[in-house]
């Protein structure tokens, strides 16, 4: 099959894609105005189907159409395979950025949850109470919650479900709000007075990391450039006449150059991320 006869395929199942989800839209209008019920449509033509399909961390899968693409473009099946290998390791780069922003976002909410706590408790009202007030509204405490919420309602160990829910990442600061929780309670020391302290240095050290990102990122374009030029050496190519894929994919120089060079932007690009990612360290 030629290249033009796969476009001409691809072409048609996406115009009938669209003109299928147009149709039940269409249809479901019709009926609803006539005061009938509205029926489903096929759910691989809903538009909202596949944003809640790469919206819930499955964008790993386009690595197959791009390798695809490249495989009918360089007539060989070497992209498709790598399309295939870069899946997984995808995945995994795309779940660990998901869980750095996960523990960016958690210890935030720590340090607005002992903010909100020290608000409460200057108002008037007590420990468990203020727990109750802000807990569930920041999220700080995650899958924690309804434990350590019960636990202050209820008058049960607050500071052991606290340590508990510090075990998860960027909520390490629950540990020091359980040590004043329970010095306070032990000692009848002023909680609010500890609390804003731990809020303060939790809010500095948070800052500081977000500060430390924001300096980083001319290194994470450095990062970036060096990623894409490969790419950008492949357009040059093309742009001067010649075809880089064909030399790449049907010889043998070009099959060893694709192979050390492929194995060469890797290390640089693994060297360079833990370069980054150990300044990132706190």
């Amino acid at each position: 099959m030629t290249a033009a006869a796969v476009w001409a395929a691809v072409c048609a199942g996406v115009a009938v894609c669209l003109t299928a989800g147009r149709d039940g839209g269409l249809q479901r209008a019709r009926l609803l105005a006539c005061g009938g019920v509205a029926p489903e449509g096929p759910r691989w033509a809903s538009s909202a189907h596949w944003r809640r399909l790469l919206g819930r961390g499955r964008r790993e899968w386009l690595c197959l159409p791009a390798g695809a693409l490249l495989a009918v473009w360089g007539e060989s099946v070497l992209p498709l395979l790598a399309g295939a290998v870069a899946v997984p390791l995808t995945a995994r780069r795309l779940r660990a950025c998901e869980r750095r922003r996960a523990a960016a976002g958690r210890a935030a909410a720590v340090v607005a949850l002992c903010g909100g706590i020290v608000g409460e408790l200057r108002a008037g009202g007590q420990p468990g109470q203020a727990l109750l007030a802000v807990g569930r509204a920041t999220g700080a405490l995650g899958a924690a919650e309804a434990a350590v919420l019960s636990a202050a309602r209820f008058g049960g160990d607050v500071p052991a479900e606290l340590r508990r829910a510090s075990h998860e990442p960027g909520a390490e600061g629950l540990a020091g709000l359980a040590a004043c929780w329970l010095v306070a309670v032990d000692s009848g020391a002023g909680l609010a007075t500890a609390v804003d302290r731990l809020e303060a240095v939790l809010r500095s050290e948070w800052e500081q990391q977000d500060c430390v990102r924001v300096q980083l990122a001319g290194a994470w374009s450095t990062v970036v450039v060096l990623a894409l030029l490969p790419v950008i050496g492949l357009a040059l190519g093309w742009a001067l006449g010649a075809d880089p894929l064909r030399i790449l994919l049907h010889s043998p120089a070009g099959l060893g150059c694709l192979v050390v060079g492929g194995l060469l932007e890797a290390v640089g690009l693994f060297w360079a991320t833990r370069i980054v990612r150990a300044a990132e360290q706190p």
